[in-house]
């Protein structure tokens, strides 16, 4: 029960578990204390080193091995990184196809429902009516962003339902965790105060109108699950570096993709702070203040944020609007050519085979 006892202890604080491993299957003296209710056993004094200037010299307590900074653990990481970045845009180019084609069949459907609504009596004080026109009000970018922030809400509500153990184990990142990959995902849905829930989605929702117009509900969402595994590989591999292992949770990374991404793309337009909204500045100094802050938060060991994260996130959104959308979305029409040759062959899709896209 010590051992055990012990063990959570270190995983439940940040510890770094090649700091709370043992030896011959016994903890040091140390921790014996800490794990049980005995009195620790008077081990024999520690011989004085014979040799001539060594005698009055005091025993220097033994130190715990220090962690060892195993970049090779970061191959995976890296292979998960670029795998499921490459996935998503794939995916979001058939999506993107999928909705070119049925654009004709929605718009005979929005006609016929249309038609059936006039037709219909009208009802006062119906819900799901209020529901349709609030939905039918919000921009293309807020109703694409609403997806997300839904989810980071049902994973704050599974922290106290779910088992500490599994939430741990796969909605925190940290280089130092037998799970790698898929926390590297799952740990950006993820936050553990309302207050750092809110204050995310609230940025998110306020740059997804612009976001989502420059390039589109599908590219967005790609850009921004590429920029929250990104950022969780910038951490990873800042903390292996420094070894400073510990977890980490939340959005922030893949955010600042997305604030990164419209301040470059659009520098002079005017900013402000919610609660002090009568000081305005341009996108281009807020973003050069951000990506300062971090960088100095790096460089003096800050621990409060992930910084890493936010600079890794807020470097993929300036690569990205620059490069990466001539690079990657621009150069997407082979791929979508394959997908429209596999359906066309299989006989999917309205027309069937051999229907025009």
């Amino acid at each position: 029960m010590a051992w055990r006892s012990c063990s959570v202890l270190c995983r439940l604080i940040g510890g770094d578990p090649f700091l709370c491993s043992v030896k011959g299957g016994r903890w040091p003296g140390g921790f014996q204390q800490r794990c049980s209710f005995k009195k620790a056993s008077r081990t024999p004094e520690p011989k004085q080193p014979e040799g001539p200037g060594l005698q009055n010299q005091a025993p220097c307590p033994p130190r715990p091995p220090a962690a060892p900074r195993a970049f090779s653990r970061l191959v995976r990481p890296f292979l998960f990184t670029v795998g499921f970045s490459g996935c998503s845009f794939g995916a979001a180019a058939i999506w993107q196809y999928e909705s070119l084609k049925s654009r004709v069949q929605s718009y005979f459907d929005e006609l016929q429902a249309d038609w059936l609504q006039k037709l219909r009596p009208q009802k006062r004080g119906d819900v799901r009516k209020e529901i349709n026109q609030w939905w039918n009000s919000l921009t293309e970018g807020q109703k694409t962003v609403a997806g997300i922030i839904v989810a980071n809400v049902l994973v704050f509500c599974a922290w106290p339902l779910v088992p500490l153990p599994i939430m741990l184990r796969y909605f925190t990142s940290n280089p130092a965790s037998s799970a790698l990959c898929v926390p590297m995902l799952l740990s950006t849905f993820s936050h553990m105060s309302l207050f750092h829930l809110a204050a995310n989605m609230y940025v998110l929702w306020s740059f997804s109108s612009s976001a989502v117009s420059m390039l589109g509900r599908e590219q967005f969402l790609a850009v921004y699950l590429s920029a929250a595994v990104t950022s969780s590989f910038s951490s990873y591999l800042w903390k292996t570096a420094t070894g400073r292992y510990g977890p980490s949770v939340g959005a922030s990374g893949a955010i600042m993709a997305v604030l990164a991404l419209v301040c470059t793309k659009m520098p002079e337009a005017k900013l402000a702070i919610i609660f002090l909204p009568m000081f305005t500045f341009t996108a281009a100094n807020a973003l050069k203040a951000i990506v300062a802050m971090d960088t100095a938060g790096l460089l003096l060991g800050w621990r409060f944020f992930d910084h890493a994260a936010h600079v890794g996130g807020a470097l993929f959104g300036i690569w990205y609007i620059l490069f990466g959308h001539e690079l990657i979305w621009k150069n997407r029409e082979p791929f979508v050519k394959l997908w429209h040759d596999l359906r066309t062959r299989s006989g999917g899709g309205p027309g069937g085979p051999g229907g025009a896209v």
